[in-house]
């Protein structure tokens, strides 16, 4: 797919038209312990006050620039998105006997804390966005591995392969998440090449209360589990507090092509899935940041009313 704005035939999410971006990289971050410093690309409309804010965090492998398809569009429609490069990242080269290879489930989470500590100098670093920011309003994202990073600010726990103890992790500036094809349980829910390659693959959902909207493929399939694609769910079904479940069908892990334009590890491109999911996850963090509510209806009215929708919603209420 291309970095057009492309649509999505039955999602008729109102959403402003889109305004220039500047985007900035590599801002670095120095962060004593870590091996090496913080790297994180922000991006930011050019016009706009009181800007919302996503943290996004990229799947294993992955880095800073990638996932053009939505950081490009929450921007140009709004928000402010940072996007640190992890240490799994192909443009770090961490070496597989690395140390700090046991623990990089932590460093993830510790460099989204980082990006939170260090917004002063990520917002100077754009020109134009001084006094700009809503740090009221701030999401946390991620696909695959990225998610679950997410998901430990929003309150799930990992029990940590190296201290065998489990952790609260979440960060109470984060106000709602998007987790994208995020891992579900663990223990005999993975198969046994995940069990041994991926210790840290033990979620425990039942603390994850902040809002949040879970989007998964139901045709991703995943190595990792032996459960087939509703493990991909977990994250909503097994998470107290208000969540949503975004299900698209005939997607598989890459979602369409959010990794990047012509990604090669898109394995199921499809430029509208792609826009359903921008929209979407546009609309719902402007519902769970208390900014407006209109557009998250529209989406949910939008599918649930289409001859042939590409996904359906679902939504849980916590108790009060």
């Amino acid at each position: 797919m291309t970095a057009s704005d492309t649509t999505a035939a039955d999602v008729t999410v109102p959403v402003p038209a889109p305004v220039p971006v500047v985007s900035v990289k590599p801002v670095v971050l120095e962060a004593p312990g870590r091996g090496e410093d913080l790297r994180v690309r922000i991006s930011a409309p050019v016009t706009g006050r009181e800007l919302p804010i996503i943290v996004f965090s990229h799947g294993f492998g992955s880095s800073a620039d990638g996932y053009g398809p939505l950081a490009d569009f929450w921007a140009a429609h709004g928000f402010v998105v940072a996007q640190p490069t992890h240490l799994d990242s192909r443009t770090v080269g961490l070496a597989p006997d690395d140390p700090r290879t046991p623990r990089l489930w932590r460093s993830r989470v510790e460099d989204m804390k980082l990006v939170l500590d260090r917004l002063d100098l990520l917002e100077a670093a754009v020109p134009g966005l001084g006094g700009r920011l809503d740090r009221s309003r701030v999401a946390a994202a991620g696909h695959s591995f990225g998610g679950q990073t997410a998901g430990n600010l929003l309150g799930l726990r990992v029990l940590d392969p190296v201290t065998g103890k489990e952790e609260d992790l979440a960060d109470s500036r984060i106000k709602a998440g998007v987790l994208l094809a995020t891992a579900g349980k663990g223990g005999a829910d993975l198969t046994p090449f995940a069990a041994e390659h991926f210790p840290f693959m033990n979620p425990n959902f039942a603390n994850m209360t902040t809002p949040a909207l879970v989007v998964a493929g139901d045709r991703d399939d995943s190595p990792l589990s032996v459960r087939g694609p509703e493990w991909l769910a977990d994250p909503y079904f097994l998470s107290p507090g208000d969540k949503s479940l975004l299900t698209l069908f005939g997607a598989e892990h890459s979602l369409g092509g959010i990794a990047g334009y012509e990604a090669r590890e898109t394995t199921d491109e499809n430029p509208g899935r792609v826009a359903l999911i921008q929209r979407v996850t546009w609309a719902y963090l402007r519902h769970a940041l208390g900014i407006e509510d209109a557009g998250w209806a529209a989406a949910r009215r939008a599918l649930s009313e289409s001859a042939a929708p590409m996904g359906r919603i679902e939504s849980k209420l916590g108790s009060k």
